[in-house]
């Protein structure tokens, strides 16, 4: 308890040395404020400092967790305003390396016999240094498994082929004590979201609690290696076969939770211009080439690299594209790839109707009412794209905006949408990194019509069909209990409604006039059977009636018949 106290009396003495106190009521932290008044006089912003800055500099100050938090919010543009997202965006995580005899006890205490290898190479120099863990250089023996072959995955040879030589590798090794601490901070963080969104509507609007929910869930599964190395060999099997591509190989015999061993990834990195032209490397092609495996990870697989910035991206000396940094991934579940399908037709369509409706559901709302200013500023939207085909239109800025309309309809993208998002916002700048005139759409259109097709496919429709009778056996299933509860309702009285005076006024003026319709149609149906039972009974005889009463027949019915065609069209 003490040691949670202590915590937030830091973080109370963070947010009053950056100007934020005023945010101490609605976080329930006043009880730690400062008593000292002379201390929060020297306190005092300098002047001149946005809130976005400073709200930067104390996540800053606080740590870890709140620079991960910060970074990730950052990419949150439909719950985010763009000046905080832009800021945010800054952050950058300066955690002091660990020393390297801490890293060597961490490997010894995991792998044991398995770690001497390991250790006899280990470059104590750290190749990358973060919050939760850091990267060191080492070389490995192959394994005797790969003595008869290729690895697959990766394209490294083994065994005999390497004629003994150790493979390069890079060992990541989790911080001693970074999971408590994270696990205290995160707990937390919880809390506060909670406190401030009873407090302020504006934290209740961009579901506060909710957004640090999703963070712990994606900090927590960077804790733990072995699920990075189970997403490290997926993206292997999705991309078996493919030359262009290079995933690097899991070392298993030396990966625990803890420990995570991987083949290194050696090359150009792909922002190094200058080193891309003295290899001769066509910036441009590239560019097409990286943005087509990311869109492949989204549109064909299903699971996708979430943090794609030039560092985890590198041209090898066979120009393979290697791959790294596997921590983050985002994936796209049947229905969030239907409603993208149903948002891109309606879209090209022009259906503003139908896209506030894919757009609403995708955000896990109820599609109806309350939605109509959205639905008005996306007709805008649509209409100032009409006419262009699909690879013409501008990602970037059309994801802003949704962004924004999101914000302002307080509408909030799952996670794994607001992945995608991200990462496409990426590959736009990844590809315009490389080249300046690329554009994502032209790359984008192809995997959106494959998408489409894909949705109207024989094997997809069986899907749906599939669905939707498993949906219908489940209705029936159910249906017994359903009308078990309506019965109930009825034999308890029923259901009372309450109306005010001028909507009661309303409904019996509509009740009158259908009673009236209701007479005319009924009045008119016995016309017309009465003159076609006449008519059949002595079809011989018609002509020779009274020209006068039949005509009288007929025109009743054509006075009733047109009455309420009139009462149909214009009924209110």
């Amino acid at each position: 308890m003490s040691a949670r106290r202590d915590r937030l009396r830091d973080i109370v003495e963070t947010l009053t040395r950056h100007g934020l106190g005023f945010a101490l009521g609605t976080l329930g932290l006043d009880r730690f404020r400062p008593a000292d008044g002379a201390t929060a006089q020297r306190r005092r912003p300098p002047r001149g400092v946005s809130l976005p800055v400073r709200v930067r500099l104390a996540l800053e100050d606080l740590g870890a967790v709140y620079i991960k938090f910060g970074q990730i919010v950052s990419t949150r543009t439909d719950v985010l305003p763009p000046e905080y997202a832009t800021e945010l965006a800054k952050l950058q995580d300066a955690s002091p390396p660990v020393t390297a005899a801490e890293v060597r006890a961490v490997i010894a205490e995991e792998l044991g016999t398995a770690a001497d290898g390991l250790l006899a190479s280990l470059d104590d120099t750290p190749l990358a240094t973060g919050s939760i863990g850091q990267v060191h250089c080492s070389r490995i023996a192959p394994h005797p498994e790969d003595t008869a072959s290729e690895d697959t995955a990766s394209g490294v040879p083994g065994g005999a082929a390497d004629g003994g030589r150790r493979i390069d590798v890079v060992v990541k090794v989790r911080r001693p004590g970074v999971v408590a601490q994270i696990n205290e901070d995160l707990e937390i963080m919880a809390e506060l979201a909670k406190r401030a969104e009873r407090a302020s509507t504006r934290a209740a609007g961009v579901h506060l609690a909710a957004l640090v929910d999703e963070f712990s869930q994606t900090l927590r599964a960077e804790l733990d290696y072995l699920q990075e190395a189970r997403n490290v060999e997926r993206f292997a099997a999705n991309f078996a076969g493919d030359a262009r591509v290079h995933i690097p190989r899991v070392f298993w015999d030396t990966t625990t939770s803890r420990v995570l061993t991987l083949e290194r990834i050696q090359g150009i990195k792909v922002n190094d211009a200058a080193a891309l032209r003295e290899a001769g490397i066509d910036a441009a092609e590239l560019a097409r080439r990286a943005c087509n495996v990311l869109l492949k990870m989204v549109f064909e697989d299903g699971f996708f690299h979430a943090d794609p910035h030039p560092g985890n991206f590198f041209v090898e000396a066979d120009g393979r594209l290697g791959i790294i940094d596997f921590g983050m991934v985002g994936q796209i579940s049947d229905s969030t790839r239907d409603q993208l399908v149903r948002m891109l037709v309606a879209i090209v369509d022009r259906d503003a109707a139908r896209l506030t409706t894919a757009l609403v559901r995708m955000c896990g709302a109820q599609a109806g009412g309350g939605f109509g200013g959205l639905q008005t500023d996306l007709g805008r939207l649509v209409d100032r794209y009409a006419g262009r085909p699909l690879a013409e239109i501008p990602i970037v800025p059309v994801l802003a905006e949704l962004a924004a309309l999101l914000r302002e309809s307080r509408l909030r993208l799952p996670r794994e949408t607001a992945l995608l998002l991200k990462m496409l916002v990426m590959a736009d700048g990844l590809g315009k990194q490389l080249d300046p005139g690329f554009e994502l759409t032209t790359q984008l259109g192809p995997f959106s019509q494959q998408m489409i097709l894909g949705s109207l496919s024989p094997e997809a429709l069986a899907d749906r069909l599939k669905k939707l009778g498993r949906e219908a056996l489940r209705f029936g299933t159910d249906a017994p209990e359903i009308m078990r509860r309506v019965v109930d309702v009825l034999e308890r009285g029923g259901i009372d409604i309450h109306f005010r005076a001028e909507e009661l006024d309303r409904l019996m003026d509509k009740a009158e006039k259908t009673g009236n319709r209701i007479v005319a149609g009924l009045i008119t149906a016995a016309l017309i059977n009465a003159v076609g039972e006449l008519v059949s009974a002595q079809p011989d005889r018609w002509r020779n009636w009274p020209k006068a009463l039949f005509t009288a027949g007929i025109g009743g019915v054509g006075a009733l018949g047109a009455y309420l065609a009139l009462t149909s069209r214009h009924r209110k």
